[in-house]
């Protein structure tokens, strides 16, 4: 039974919390948030210790492993005080929104046998994961393209906005790992288009955008279209498609089922998409628990390392330079 303590308990820090106190190899060790009555709300629910600090937590015997779901602000240094202290980690995106802060991460803790993994969930979703190994398998024959649609059902508060790093580093850095995912082979340019259609004046404020477009380029010629919106009406739009020589896999959007409603004036009418991440990602979060915890226990390198987080923001870094200079950007540009 692997004893994993959970530091940060807002919103996706007490869904980890729930998650690892329901997995049958796991237990929930204890939690610790610097705001104590969010910590006190999920140590009582849920039964388990609150630590009075992260240095309590690392120092714990009753802690094998801890799982950053704090502000991003404090991942890279809570990783590199979990690494030192040999408590494996299951982080949270991104490591950091500065692309120097992650590399000077990078080399603090090279060479460290402590397993890191990062919190690319979307890899943990079996549609998703059944595109990628029809790919792999290939059932498409030669891949030609990917295309990722990512759009929230709605814009997050303005203060998460104004700290979110903007739309590159917060909302598709998901699809840049979901890319390196399923093409198998490292994107080497990348072109990006940003627009201010949803909210204007938040955006322009930001310096952000809340509709772009990406396409991604491989060394043999592959691409991968990525296209996001703050705002989707209908729902949390979630899907995945490789198109190849001999055919095409695509992974759909979830809603909460597939009844449909054919009458006179409508036909094919469903229940709407499913509205929140958290629920659209459901058994994927749980999957991602059982990843982290083969990992430990089975000695497996960890199935989404932090190299693969290094290198998705290397890719949000790229189109974010790639807006404002309204070019191709090479990832050797990057780093």
């Amino acid at each position: 039974m692997l004893r994993i303590a959970v530091l940060g308990c807002g919103r996706i820090g007490r869904m980890h919390a729930s998650n690892i106190a329901a997995h049958p190899r796991a237990a929930l060790a204890g939690v610790f948030d610097v705001h104590e009555p969010a910590a006190d709300e999920v140590a009582e629910r849920l039964g388990v210790r609150k630590f009075p600090s992260v240095a309590a937590v690392l120092a714990s015997s009753e802690v094998d492993a801890v799982l950053i779901a704090t502000s991003t602000p404090t991942h890279a240094d809570l990783v590199e005080q979990a690494v030192a202290a040999g408590k494996p980690v299951l982080c949270e995106k991104p490591i950091d929104l500065s692309f120097a802060r992650v590399e000077a991460c990078a080399q603090k803790i090279a060479g460290a046998a402590t397993p890191v993994m990062l919190g690319f969930v979307r890899r943990f979703d079996a549609g998703h994961r059944a595109v990628r190994d029809a790919v792999h398998a290939g059932a498409i024959g030669d891949l030609h393209q990917v295309v990722i649609t990512s759009r929230d059902p709605g814009m997050a508060p303005t203060a998460y906005i104004e700290a979110s790093g903007g739309i590159f580093r917060d909302v598709t850095i998901h699809d840049f790992d979901m890319a390196r995912f399923v093409l198998g082979e490292e994107p080497t340019e990348v072109t990006a288009v940003g627009s201010r259609l949803v909210d204007p004046e938040l955006m322009a404020r930001c310096e952000d955008w809340d509709t772009v477009s990406v396409v991604l380029k491989t060394p043999s010629g592959r691409q991968c279209i990525i296209n996001n919106s703050r705002r989707a009406v209908f729902g949390y739009d979630q899907r995945v498609e490789a198109f190849g020589s001999a055919g095409m896999a695509i992974s759909e959007n979830r809603r909460p089922h597939m009844m449909t409603i054919h009458g006179a004036t409508a036909t094919g009418s469903g229940a709407p998409l499913l509205n929140f991440f958290i629920d659209r990602y459901a058994e994927a979060f749980a999957a991602e628990i059982g990843a982290f915890v083969d990992a430990i226990e089975k000695g497996w390198p960890a199935e989404v390392g932090f190299e693969d987080g290094r290198r998705a923001l290397l890719l949000a870094e790229a189109a974010i330079r790639a807006v404002a200079e309204g070019r191709t950007v090479r990832t050797s540009e990057i780093g």
